[in-house]
C-alpha cells in the first residue's frame, strides 16, 4: 500500500503543492492531511495514525524531508525505525536518502576473498554504511536548520519594521478591518471540526492567527450563514 503524506504548520502554507507532487509521481497513492501547528512528531495525529497503520512491504512519500520531521534527531530515529520494519520511504526532493536508496548501500558489500586483503576491505564496508547512515542524517539536520533560519529572518523582519515605526499586530481597542473576516471564515470552515475540519476550535484559531473571540464570532456567524 502506498500512503502519502502531507503537512502544512502555518494557514498561509498550501498544501495541495504536496499532494500534486506525490501524485504526479505515485498517482495511486492514499493522502494523508495534516494541519499541524508543533514541531515533536509524538504530537501529529494523523502521522501518528499513519504509523500505526501501515505495515512491512508498504511505501509512505513525503514532498522532502522537512515534512516527515524540522528535528533532526527525532526525524533520524523515526527513519531507523520505519527501515527496520520494512517500511519505504520516499523523499521525492532528497531522493538519495530514499530507503531503498539506503539499502542498496548497506548491501553493495565488496565480497571478501578469503586473504589478508578481508581486512582492509571489511573496514571499507563499514565505512560505506557510516557514509550512508550521515547522509541521512545530515538531510534531517539540514531540513531542521532552514525551519529555524525561517523563523529568525521572520523574527528580524518583526524587529526591522517596529523600529520604522510600522504598527505590529492589531493596536489596543481597534476592530478588526472587516475584509479579513472573509479569508478567516474560509479558513474556519476549511480545518474545524465543526466543519468537516481536523482541528478543534483552539487549534484552529491559533493556526489563523486571530483571538479567541474573533474566532467564536466568525463561527457564530458561519452557522448563522449556513442556516439561512
Amino acid at each position: 500500500m502506498e500512503y502519502g503524506y502531507a503537512r502544512i504548520s502555518t494557514a498561509k502554507q498550501n498544501i495541495e503543492r504536496q499532494i500534486r507532487n506525490i501524485q504526479l509521481s505515485y498517482p495511486n497513492a492514499h493522502i494523508v492531511k495534516e494541519i499541524f501547528t508543533g514541531t515533536k512528531i509524538q504530537s501529529r495525529k494523523e502521522l501518528d495514525k499513519l504509523l500505526k497503520l501501515v505495515k512491512e512491504g508498504d511505501t509512505i512519500i513525503f514532498d522532502s524531508v522537512s515534512r516527515m520531521s524540522r528535528n533532526a534527531e527525532e526525524g533520524f530515529k523515526l527513519y531507523q525505525e520505519l527501515y527496520h520494519k520494512g517500511i519505504e520511504l520516499v523523499f521525492l526532493k532528497e531522493p538519495h536518502i530514499n530507503t531503498a536508496t539506503y539499502k542498496n548501500a548497506l548491501e553493495s558489500n565488496i565480497q571478501m576473498t578469503g586473504t589478508n586483503v578481508d581486512f582492509i576491505l571489511e573496514g571499507i564496508n563499514q565505512y560505506l554504511m557510516a557514509l550512508a547512515k550521515e547522509q541521512i542524517r545530515l538531510a534531517f539536520k539540514q531540513a531542521e536548520k532552514e525551519v529555524q533560519d525561517l523563523h529568525q529572518r521572520t523574527k528580524e523582519g518583526i524587529e526591522t519594521a517596529r523600529l520604522n515605526g510600522k504598527q505590529i499586530g492589531q493596536k489596543k481597542g481597534a476592530r478588526l478591518i472587516v475584509k479579513k473576516a472573509a479569508p478567516a471564515k474560509e479558513q474556519i470552515r476549511k480545518y474545524n471540526k465543526d466543519f468537516g475540519g481536523q482541528l478543534n476550535n483552539q487549534e484552529t484559531w491559533e493556526l489563523i492567527g486571530i483571538s479567541k473571540m474573533t474566532f467564536y464570532k466568525y463561527k457564530r456567524e458561519i452557522m448563522e450563514e449556513m442556516a439561512e
